[in-house]
């Protein structure tokens, strides 16, 4: 029961991390960049974050390989 415990709080924390990294983000302008697509016509709305899903990714992959560098 330990262990599971010790699982909960560590995801418990990880999901503060990202809350605050996503409300930060958004103060920064993440979600609204040049190269994100938004479409409206009428009541239809179709967005999508593609150079903020790019910059997510090579983020965490910098991060990912400083962490776990052997």
């Amino acid at each position: 029961m330990e262990s599971i415990g010790r699982m909960i709080i560590s995801l418990g924390i990880l999901l503060i991390i990202i809350g605050g990294v996503i409300t930060l983000g958004g103060k920064l302008g993440l979600g609204r960049l040049p190269g994100d697509i938004y479409i409206k016509k009428g009541n239809f709305t179709f967005y999508f974050p593609l150079l903020t899903s790019i910059i997510i990714s090579i983020v965490l992959t910098f991060l990912s390989n400083l962490i776990f560098r052997r």
